[in-house]
């Protein structure tokens, strides 16, 4: 039961953690680069249903990410499996973008920015999970 509680805590977040990180970089696409750099333009995003829906996707897969994460981390030290589960999870959310035909009618320019932004999301979560994890908000799993 520990376990689980543990795990929800990990999840929980992570989850808050890309929230945020979505929501600075809808922000920061909005009033930086649609503005100024015209082949950016589609990354602008109105408050829709589009906007929340991939707002709750995005949460969601912080909360799968923080689990998995936490289970990675549990007896490894290796840094290679925490980059390569941090660049998994933030390749799979800017790909499902293309998948999804988001900005299909613009460049390709827009889904790497899409894909760096994944990437970024998932990396200040791994920081905020290795900080709570060092200040004891949760605990690594213990393996037996």
């Amino acid at each position: 039961m520990a376990e689980r509680i543990e795990s929800l805590k990990a999840g929980i977040i992570g989850g808050l953690s890309v929230c945020f990180n979505f929501a600075i970089a809808s922000l920061l696409n909005t009033l930086v680069l649609a503005k100024y750099f015209q082949t950016l333009g589609c990354l602008q995003n109105d408050v829709n249903w589009h906007l929340v829906v991939s707002g709750a996707v995005a949460t969601f897969t912080g909360f799968l990410f923080g689990v998995t994460y936490r289970y990675i981390i549990r007896s490894d030290k290796n840094p290679q499996l925490k980059a390569g589960g941090v660049l998994a999870f933030g390749l799979v959310r800017g790909l499902t973008q293309i998948e999804l035909g988001y900005n299909s009618n613009s460049t390709i320019w827009p889904f790497f920015v899409l894909a760096a932004e994944s990437l970024f999301w998932f990396a200040l979560a791994a920081i905020a999970l290795d900080l709570a994890i060092q200040f004891r908000w949760v605990k690594p799993f213990s393996s037996i």
